[in-house]
């Protein structure tokens, strides 16, 4: 006979965060404020974000959908509830940070441009692993 065993929830990712929501906080900050600098250069098209996006190829109006973007994101990544809109904004964050190391790679720059992209990528992640499960689906 099998015996029952009780199952326990598998442990969070990266558990440091649940006993220091101030960590969480501070990655999320840092991802809020890219996006809302970022968002806000790209619609002003000033540099450096604008002139990169224009040295790889993209449509001057791809500033404009990309800022627009980013400061709905840091917008959302910051209210209270909207949980399932989190989860898009997170999405969005990370294909606008991958998209932007893979044009590097593309057009064959340097390594170095890699840095933020990346940099970036990574701190979005380690704020959506963890986010509080208030901030959860």
């Amino acid at each position: 006979m099998a015996h029952a065993t009780s199952a326990t929830p598998p442990a969070p990712i990266l558990p440091a965060a649940s006993r220091h929501p101030a960590a969480y906080w501070l990655v999320t900050a840092a991802v809020v404020g890219e996006c809302a600098v970022g968002g806000t250069m790209d619609l002003l098209r000033m540099a450096p974000f604008y002139p990169v996006m224009i040295d790889l190829g993209y449509p001057s109006y791809l500033a404009t959908i990309m800022g627009t973007a980013k400061l709905a994101a840091a917008a959302v990544l910051v209210v209270p509830g909207q949980r399932r809109l989190k989860e898009w904004a997170y999405a969005g964050v990370m294909i606008n940070m991958v998209g932007a190391a893979a044009s590097h790679l593309a057009v064959r720059q340097p390594l170095g441009t890699l840095l933020a992209p990346t940099a970036f990528a990574g701190l979005t992640l380690l704020s959506w692993a963890w986010r509080p499960a208030s901030r959860r689906l």
